[in-house]
C-alpha cells in the first residue's frame, strides 16, 4: 500500500500518498479511539451498579481476570497504527472504564509503562459507574484545557437518566492548538428506535460544545471521537453533527468524516446477529483536512486477526473478553478506530 523512504522517529516521508511531498519529512500522529469493553476493577462501589465485575459478582471479577484483561487492552493500545508510524499513538480516546484506577493499572502493563502516557478523567453520574477518558503522550501533547459536559436524559417516569459525560481536552499536538472530545452516547437498550431520541440529545450537546469551540475560534482544528452507539449515516450523527463523507465537499461549519465512507464500504466495529455496524467513529473539522499544519492523512479500524473470535457461535465477530458471564481471554466487543494527523518537519 505504501512505502517508506525513511524513519527518524517518527520523521517518516512517503512516497505513494498522494497527499505527501517524498521529498519532504512530516512528524505523524496516530489518534485512536477504542471501547474497551468494561475495564473495571474488582472492587465493589457502593455508588453504582458495578456487582457483576466484582469476585461474587456474575462475573466471578477476581484479580486475575482483572489482570489479564488489563494486559490485553494494554496491547491493543500499543499496536494500533505501529505498523504505519512505527509508534503507539500520540492520543487515545477510550471508553467503557470504571475509574481512574484502572487507568493507572493499564499503564503499569509492560506494553505501555514506557510510552510515556498520561491521563485526562472526570468520574461522571453514570449508573454503572462508567466514564470515558483520555490518554495522551506527554511529549507530543501538552493539554492547557479539560471539562467534562454532563448529559441528563429523562426517563417516561420522569426520574433523570444519568450517563456518561462528553470530555473535551485541548491543547497543543506537535506545537498546535487541537481540542479533542471523547464521546459515549447512550446505548441501543430498549431498541434502537425507542432509544433514538437520547442519542440524539447527545448529539445536540456534542455539536454545543464545537460550535462554542468554533465560536472562538472558527478555524479551530478539532477531532471529535467515540462510541456514538448510531451509525454515521443515522439521525443522531450526520444531520445533528453536519457531518460529510467527503474531504473535497465538506463545508466551514461541518465535519468531516472518514468512518462513513469506511462504512460504506463494508467496514464495521461491532457485529450484532451478522451486521456490522460502525458505531465508533472519528470525525474532524474542516481545518484538519488541508490546511498547512497538522492534516488529515488517513483513517482505519484496527481490526487485526488476533482481535477477530476464530470460532464457535460468535465466530468473526470481535473477539469479546465476556460471553453470559464467562470469560473467554478476548479483548473487547469492538475494534477500535485510528486517523493519521501528518505535519511537515520544516
Amino acid at each position: 500500500m505504501f512505502r517508506l523512504i525513511s524513519f527518524l522517529a517518527l520523521f517518516i516521508s512517503i512516497s505513494t500518498w498522494s497527499q505527501l511531498d517524498p521529498t519532504k519529512k512530516y512528524s505523524v500522529n496516530t489518534i485512536a479511539f477504542y471501547n474497551v469493553e468494561n475495564l473495571f476493577d474488582t472492587i465493589d462501589d457502593p455508588k453504582t451498579n458495578d456487582d457483576d465485575r466484582t469476585p461474587n459478582g456474575k462475573d466471578k471479577w477476581t484479580n486475575e481476570i482483572y489482570s489479564l484483561k488489563s494486559k490485553s487492552i494494554a496491547k491493543v493500545i500499543s499496536e494500533i497504527g505501529k505498523d504505519i508510524v512505527g509508534t503507539s499513538p500520540s492520543i487515545v480516546g477510550l471508553c467503557e472504564i470504571e475509574n481512574k484506577r484502572v487507568l493507572v493499572d493499564l499503564l503499569k502493563n509492560e506494553e505501555l509503562i514506557n510510552e510515556g502516557y498520561s491521563i485526562a478523567h472526570f468520574d461522571s453520574q453514570d449508573e454503572r459507574g462508567v466514564d470515558v477518558a483520555l490518554l495522551f503522550k506527554k511529549n507530543r501533547f501538552r493539554p492547557t484545557f479539560a471539562k467534562a459536559y454532563p448529559l441528563y436524559l429523562k426517563r417516561e417516569n420522569g426520574e433523570t437518566d444519568y450517563t456518561r459525560d462528553h470530555l473535551l481536552v485541548s491543547g497543543f499536538l506537535d506545537n498546535e492548538m487541537v481540542h479533542f472530545i471523547v464521546n459515549h452516547w447512550p446505548s441501543r437498550s430498549g431498541g434502537r428506535m425507542r432509544s433514538e431520541q437520547g442519542r440524539i440529545e447527545a448529539g445536540i450537546l456534542n455539536r454545543k460544545i464545537i460550535d462554542s469551540i468554533l465560536l472562538v475560534n472558527p478555524k479551530a482544528k478539532i477531532v471529535n471521537m467515540g462510541d456514538f452507539n448510531d451509525n454515521p449515516t443515522d439521525k443522531s450523527v450526520k444531520p445533528t453533527l453536519l457531518t460529510n463523507p467527503s474531504k473535497s465537499k465538506t463545508k466551514k461549519n461541518q465535519l468531516y468524516n472518514p468512518t462513513e465512507e469506511l462504512f460504506k464500504k463494508g467496514y464495521g466495529t461491532y457485529k450484532y446477529r451478522g451486521k456490522w455496524d460502525m458505531i465508533d467513529q472519528i470525525m474532524i473539522s474542516n481545518q484538519l483536512i488541508d490546511d498547512s499544519g497538522l492534516f488529515f492523512l488517513k483513517a482505519g479500524v484496527f481490526n487485526k486477526k488476533y482481535l477477530i473470535n476464530p470460532e464457535g457461535k460468535y465466530e468473526g465477530y470481535p473477539y469479546k473478553s465476556f460471553v453470559g458471564g464467562k470469560y473467554l481471554g478476548g479483548y473487547s466487543d469492538h475494534f477500535p478506530v485510528y486517523i493519521l494527523l501528518a505535519k511537515e518537519v520544516k
